[in-house]
């Protein structure tokens, strides 16, 4: 039977992601495993972690026999150079181009149906957009969610964190708080929920789904007396999608009340209108055993559900938690696809 192929980028050089798909390298896998990053940087890692690592190169256009799977503590390896040698915890805005080169290549496998997915290890967005700023270049980072919906020219995706029992949608992402209530336009609202109920159904394969949508305000604005958002944009869409999609839409709910059993138990996601309204809740429930998911992407990409883990890196103390959940919710996904 064939395995999966699954391109993982090991993200920031100075953080914890090297070191984490090092240690995947040494579980028994279910999956072929293709790491772009630096041969010397994963080499170097295995030795400080003491763990047997041996690289073997993967050739794009002459792929191995995907029925035969790997030994512990191999993988596939597709080289980036770094631009400076990496010291863990220490950020160098030299390397930058490394981690945004990575992507590309992920992105590129992708949508080329090269790779069935892509699974991501945690970059620092301040880094890469210092880097950049410095070199007068355009370009600005805001996320992985945002560069690979770029690559794909995809106008709308939508980001989802999910753990045992919990999956949580974002309307919006990256933004600063000021911003969020003029980014929730009916339009956008729409979009972002076409999306999960189409996403539910192909990816994850719910039938009808039933999704939990938070409102804004407090109190989800207490009939207009604390905002007017639920009263102008969210109910008219709810209302009018509940008659035009699978899915139904339950709400608007006031996020202080929404994530108690008894509603969580009648649902399938929960919506939610900004990151720190919904994101906290999950990763309480699940921190270090959750998964990030791009919905609305042609193709298949997760992450981890914390960051570069820069305090930590270098010293053997990165659980592997996270990492191996989201391998997990990448081998359903390719699965359900395929089913």
């Amino acid at each position: 039977m064939a395995l999966a192929k699954i391109l993982i980028t090991a993200g920031e050089p100075a953080g914890i992601g090297p070191e984490l798909v090092v240690k995947l390298a040494q579980k028994p896998l279910n999956a072929h495993l293709i790491v772009a990053a630096d041969r010397d940087l994963l080499i170097r890692t295995a030795e400080d972690l003491k763990l047997p690592l041996e690289l073997i190169d993967y050739n794009i256009k002459n792929p191995p026999n995907n029925e035969q799977s790997l030994a512990k503590g191999q993988l596939y390896i597709i080289h980036h150079s770094l631009a400076e040698a990496s010291i863990a915890g220490k950020l160098n805005s030299a390397n930058s181009s490394y981690v945004i080169d990575t992507l590309a290549t992920a992105a590129q496998m992708a949508q080329d149906n090269t790779v069935d997915a892509i699974l991501t290890a945690p970059v620092h967005k301040a880094i890469l957009n210092q880097a950049f700023t410095e070199t007068s270049s355009e370009f600005y980072f805001s996320g992985h969610t945002e560069y690979f919906a770029q690559k794909a020219n995809v106008d709308q995706v939508v980001m989802m964190l999910a753990t045992e029992g919990l999956r949580v949608a974002l309307v919006t992402t990256h933004l600063p708080l000021k911003d969020v209530a003029e980014a929730i336009t009916e339009a956008k609202l729409t979009q972002v929920i076409n999306i999960l109920d189409q996403e539910l159904q192909s990816k994850f394969g719910i039938k009808e789904p039933k999704i939990l949508v938070l409102g804004l305000n407090p109190h989800a604005g207490e009939s207009g007396l604390l905002g007017q958002e639920e009263l102008d944009i969210i109910e008219p869409v709810l209302e009018n999608l509940n008659n035009s999609i699978r899915s139904e839409l339950i709400g608007p709910v006031p996020a202080d009340t929404a994530f108690s059993p008894k509603l969580l138990n009648q649902v399938d996601a929960v919506l939610a209108m900004y990151h720190d309204q919904g994101l906290p809740v999950l990763k309480f429930k699940g921190f270090g055993n959750a998964a990030n998911i791009t919905l609305g992407l042609p193709f298949i990409r997760t992450s981890v559900d914390h960051g570069t883990g820069l305090d930590i890196a270098g010293q053997n103390l990165a659980s592997l938690g996270s990492l191996e959940y989201a391998l997990e919710v990448t081998l359903d996904l390719i699965n359900a696809r395929s089913s």
